[in-house]
């Protein structure tokens, strides 16, 4: 998804600081399934966008199994990653917002190659960003492209339960519960805009022969806890 290895062509792909879209393109003509374009992969807790992370892994599945075989596949690794009986695009949706970043950081011995962007205890808004294309604009385009954007779609939700509350009194005490989530979910993101866009103003580089330790935490308060 990113673009560090590619289905049609054996060995790292992306691996240099720095490298883009375009890098991957020239390194893979004709590439069958394409990395992110932006370098930002939300995990959200529903398909808000068209790179939303089970989105791509769905589409990673076609192109790898075939189409025909998406729903097969969907029920044997959500089968592999829980007994619960829920929805498989649930169940797969789950992990990437609850276990997925805990597996990646033990995989690499706590020296994660993808870095989790997450807003708070809540996880109301979550993103990877690869760190060999990490560049200077990544942050603003992660809060001015999702994060502001997201925030926008939970206004806009706010504002239909609002209306809700005061034109439908059957529904009225369920709306007024979702209301009370949905503020602090807005809540947790104003906050967490606010030092997103501190540390988007500072145009933070990173040097990769500093190794990851040092580099992530340059962004303390921004990405996952190790």
């Amino acid at each position: 998804m990113f673009g560090r290895y590619s289905i049609d062509k054996e060995g790292l792909i992306l691996a240099n600081q720095g490298e883009k879209l375009a890098d991957f393109k020239e390194k893979v003509p004709g590439a069958t399934f394409l990395p992110d374009e932006d370098n930002i992969i939300p995990i959200l807790d529903d398909e808000y966008y068209t790179d939303d992370i089970v989105g791509r892994f769905k589409e990673f599945l076609k192109l790898t199994f075939g189409a025909e075989t998406l729903s097969e596949n969907l029920d044997f690794i959500a089968g592999a990653l829980s007994k619960k009986g829920e929805a498989s695009e649930k169940v797969i949706r789950d992990y990437f917002l609850k276990d997925f970043y805990k597996d990646h950081v033990k995989m690499y011995k706590k020296r994660p190659i993808y870095w989790l962007f997450t807003s708070g205890n809540e996880k109301v808004f979550n993103a990877l960003v690869y760190m060999h294309r990490y560049d200077k604009t990544t942050l603003a385009k992660m809060r001015i492209d999702y994060l502001l954007d997201f925030e926008s779609k939970l206004d806009a939700q706010r504002s239909l339960l609002e209306k809700e509350i005061t034109e439908n009194l059957e529904n009225r005490r369920k709306a007024e519960s979702e209301l009370a989530k949905l503020n602090k979910k807005i809540e947790e993101l104003v906050k967490y805009d606010e030092l997103l866009q501190h540390k988007a103003d500072q145009m933070i580089e990173i040097d990769l022969d500093d190794g990851v330790k040092v580099n992530y935490e340059k962004f303390e308060g921004l990405v996952g806890k190790i």
